[in-house]
């Protein structure tokens, strides 16, 4: 649809709470089938009254799966980041990883923390675990990630809270655009720790039950774990290659809402200008949109911060809009790209995700989500991802 304008999708890869691949994910979206339960992959205060979206394959498990020395230093961040990259690579079919300029943007908020926190203790008198000390930056999954694919050019690490991976894939976008680079792996990958459950406990925004995007009487978010990949190419790229793209990346936006530290602004200023300047990217009209995979946190500010900006941009034409983390908990770092590839999906499948959870409209939107998994006409989707320090990213994906 979109040949010669947007930038070329050839392959994803992905591993949330309902899947350890992107087709696992896919029937999970179509079943209706959660992946929120209580935290069982480490000890907490808070186990027995939050509920989380784990990956229930420990970290021995992973170690086995992705051929890693017994010796390694892995955060769980990487070795779920490793995972969904590889399969990201393996659909878009590439070989060779030397034939063209290629990149890989990585997004991370957790990094290496689960270890460092786990092992902090132990450091004084245990040598070994010291390794994990190294491990601990944001940068060092992406680092070892892109080792791993054999990609040794352009590698660069994005943290900007929730917001990070759809930063990631607009950069990728950006490059290739600029002629920088000729395909770049990009996306993210985030675990579940100690340090962010507790963080989120004291802003007090966690859910002791399954999160309800754009309910009225929502309480809060589920933290979950996961990573998303997904590989953009130029359209010189594909041609050489022969390739048949699965999707485009038409538009992109990033804005700050320069509002608060963690809150977003009651009338979704740094979200509205998001979606504006990835419409004047996309060079389409919002009308255009068929459907909107929202941030959707299902915290009281964020639910009602994100409506009131897409009520503000979209008016009376409201496309049919769902959020997905009551599937999967919020990713953090992650989100924007396992949300990428469900907006892919959407595209190829040609159905609205449903928004699981939701009974009562919010009083002060006017907003109902889908609640049904719904067949329609899909060319394109927008996806949102808002994170802490106000950072507001917009990508619209457009159907081959």
């Amino acid at each position: 649809m979109h040949k010669g304008k947007g930038v070329a999708i050839t392959g994803m890869g992905a591993i949330s709470a309902i899947g350890n691949t992107v087709a696992e994910n896919l029937a999970a979206l179509r079943a209706g089938r959660h992946g929120i339960s209580r935290l069982t992959g480490f000890s907490s205060r808070h186990a027995d009254s939050i509920k989380v979206g784990e990956i229930k394959t420990d970290n021995a498990a992973f170690i086995a799966q992705l051929n890693l020395p017994p010796d390694n230093n892995y955060s769980r961040t990487a070795m779920l980041g490793l995972a969904a990259a590889r399969e990201a690579v393996q659909h878009a079919g590439i070989t060779d990883m030397q034939a063209y300029r290629t990149g890989f943007i990585s997004a991370t908020s957790v990094g290496g923390m689960d270890m460092t926190e786990k092992y902090f203790y132990d450091y004084p008198d245990t040598v070994p675990l010291r390794r994990y000390v190294d491990a601990h930056h944001a940068g060092d999954s992406g680092q070892k990630i892109a080792r791993e694919l054999g990609i040794t050019g352009y590698v660069t690490t994005i943290s900007t809270a929730c917001s990070s991976a759809a930063n990631s894939v607009m950069l990728g976008a950006r490059l290739i655009k600029a002629g920088i680079l000729d395909r770049v792996v990009v996306g993210g990958a985030d675990c579940l720790s100690k340090f962010t459950l507790n963080g989120f406990k004291t802003l007090m925004i966690l859910s002791e039950k399954e999160c309800m995007p754009f309910d009225q009487n929502r309480t809060g978010l589920n933290l979950g774990e996961g990573a998303a990949y997904l590989v953009l190419e130029s359209e010189e790229t594909v041609k050489k290659e022969q390739k048949q793209p699965i999707a485009y990346l038409l538009g992109y936006g990033n804005a700050n809402d320069a509002f608060h530290q963690t809150a977003s602004s009651e009338n979704g200023e740094g979200a509205t200008l998001a979606m504006q300047k990835a419409f004047a990217t996309a060079e389409i009209m919002p009308s255009a949109v068929d459907y909107i995979n929202a941030h959707g946190t299902a915290t009281p500010n964020n639910d009602l911060s994100e409506g009131r900006a897409i009520q503000r941009v979209f008016g009376e034409n409201l496309p049919p809009v769902s959020s997905t983390k009551a599937y999967t908990g919020h990713t953090l770092a992650a989100a924007g790209a396992i949300e990428a590839v469900y907006s892919v999906l959407a595209l190829q499948h040609q159905v609205v995700f449903p928004n699981l959870n939701f009974a009562t409209p919010i009083a002060d939107l006017d907003i109902t989500p889908v609640t049904e998994l719904r067949e329609q006409k899909i060319d394109f989707v927008l996806s949102n991802s808002f994170g802490f320090g106000g950072n507001c990213s917009s990508l619209i994906f457009a159907k081959v």
